[in-house]
């Protein structure tokens, strides 16, 4: 499998300071994560993280980074693990049981990570394109990979913003979607 991009270089504080901007963001959601919060939870004033990262955007790009780095992980493993003797349809289930998954754990960090435009040039070389690969190696065909994708991300923003009717099967309607995406006839 594909070797993930490097992730932007980061000093031992600024480590540290994505790394607690990631505990608020988790606990408190994106509107909470400001330098102002993110400087009280470190026990500093605000002016003193510019120090260490130039701007709230810096911070943001950071943790965007490291949700495309772990979907991205959990994607190839998934995909690895449902490669060889699998049969026809098991990978792209296998890449969308390990999305919704990864999601749906870090909700906040998944909406920061894919909701609102996308700072490419301040993210780690490649990396986007990286994490998205196992959706082409599952479907086979790059605008089926991204309709494949389109219907995850879908799924999934419906589920956490609980726009299901109560009763609802998601986990059937996911396996539908696996289906649907590996049952079409080939053009």
């Amino acid at each position: 499998m594909s070797t993930q991009p490097e992730l932007t270089p980061l000093t031992p504080r600024a480590a540290e300071i994505v790394t607690v901007a990631r505990e608020l963001l988790e606990e408190e959601g994106r509107d909470a994560l400001t330098m102002r919060a993110l400087a009280d939870r470190l026990g500093i004033r605000a002016p003193s993280l510019y120090k260490h990262l130039p701007d709230k955007a810096a911070v943001e790009a950071a943790l965007m980074e490291r949700g495309f780095a772990e979907i991205g992980t959990a994607l190839y493993a998934a995909l690895q693990a449902a490669l060889g003797s699998a049969p026809r349809g098991e990978p792209v289930d296998a890449v969308l049981r390990a999305y919704r998954r990864t999601a749906l754990a870090h909700p906040n960090l998944y909406r920061l990570a894919t909701s609102g435009p996308l700072p490419r040039q301040r993210l780690a070389p490649g990396l986007e394109e990286w994490a998205g690969t196992p959706f082409f190696l599952a479907a086979g065909e790059p605008y089926l990979a991204q309709a494949l994708w389109s219907f995850a991300h879908g799924m999934v923003i419906l589920e956490l913003d609980g726009r299901y009717p109560d009763g609802s099967d998601l986990d059937r309607t996911w396996a539908e979607g696996a289906h649907a995406f590996t049952s079409r006839p080939a053009r």
